[in-house]
């Protein structure tokens, strides 16, 4: 296997491995090293399936369980452990125009952290390419650890002991979507650090699109303190763009970094891309409840 650096600051890709068998002790301290280092990393070529995707990812930690949250139906397209990243229907068509979950999918273009409003300590995502449009759809990433970096000491000094609270529905709710009560039940706000410190004994931002606002302070003073964190960390030197081939693998850490998905004609091509979510630890389940058994078939 050989690592090649895809950006200046952080990200690299992984060429000449295979993730089909087992998950070796030297594969995983590889895989564990690089992460470390580079927060986001392209593994090439890749030809698994659903189980070995589950397989590979369940080696660095527990499994979260995609919740149903009433959008776009109670049918799967996929397994109970994949997120479905697509832009198609359980039954494998192209979302109509004015699907639900086209509508809560377009908050994806927006910088965020997968599961920030969640309770559970996530650690990484790992999204795999299945088909992959001709055009568009590249997915942007920011390493939080380098932005912290460069911050001014005074920014650092004011934003120290912070907490956010991330909410689902802020985001979705942003881009229009309508929001229920049974939604705000199964899934309501969580607070976390503005700045946590990761395993590598770095200090990383912790912002993104689901953070609401500041706790603790009046709503539109930390919101305003959020959109200028959000700013700052989104200028174009900090973010690398993955143009995306079939067969990759897509590794990053949700702990200290930013993504979002690029646009695409999503009404004209299909984009099937899957997605396992791992938790540093804990049972595998739904950040809320247990899927009901007849919600997988």
């Amino acid at each position: 296997m050989r690592v090649r650096p895809l950006h200046p600051l952080f990200a690299a890709e992984v060429i000449g491995a295979d993730l089909r068998g087992d998950v070796t002790p030297e594969l995983k301290a590889f895989f564990e090293e690089n992460m470390r280092r580079y927060a986001v990393v392209a593994v090439r070529d890749q030809q698994l399936d659903d189980e070995q995707h589950i397989r590979f990812s369940r080696a660095f930690g527990p499994l979260e369980l995609p919740p149903l949250l009433g959008v776009g139906g109670k049918r799967r397209r996929l397994r109970r452990e994949l997120y479905d990243a697509s832009n198609l229907d359980a039954y494998g068509n192209l979302l109509a125009a004015d699907s639900p979950r086209r509508q809560y999918n377009k908050a994806n273009l927006v910088f965020h952290s997968d599961s920030s409003f969640n309770d559970m300590p996530t650690k990484w995502s790992l999204l795999l390419g299945h088909v992959i449009p001709p055009e568009g759809g590249a997915t942007e990433f920011i390493d939080t650890r380098v932005v912290y970096d460069d911050l001014p000491a005074d920014m650092k000094r004011r934003i120290e002991g912070l907490e956010a609270e991330h909410n689902l529905w802020y985001s979705r709710g942003k881009v229009g979507l309508e929001i229920t009560d049974e939604m705000r039940r199964m899934m309501p706000p969580v607070r976390h650090p503005v700045v946590r410190t990761t395993e590598d004994g770095r200090k990383a931002l912790y912002i993104g699109s689901h953070a609401s606002h500041i706790v603790g302070w009046p709503e539109d003073e930390g919101r305003a303190l959020l959109d200028e964190l959000y700013a700052f960390a989104t200028q174009p030197k900090y973010v690398y763009s993955h143009a995306w081939r079939t067969g990759d693998l897509l590794i990053w850490d949700n702990r200290c970094t930013l993504h979002r998905a690029g646009s695409f004609d999503d009404l004209k091509y299909k984009r099937d891309l899957r997605r396992t979510t791992i938790n540093e630890y804990g049972p595998e389940r739904t950040c809320y409840e247990p899927i009901p058994a007849e919600a997988t078939a």
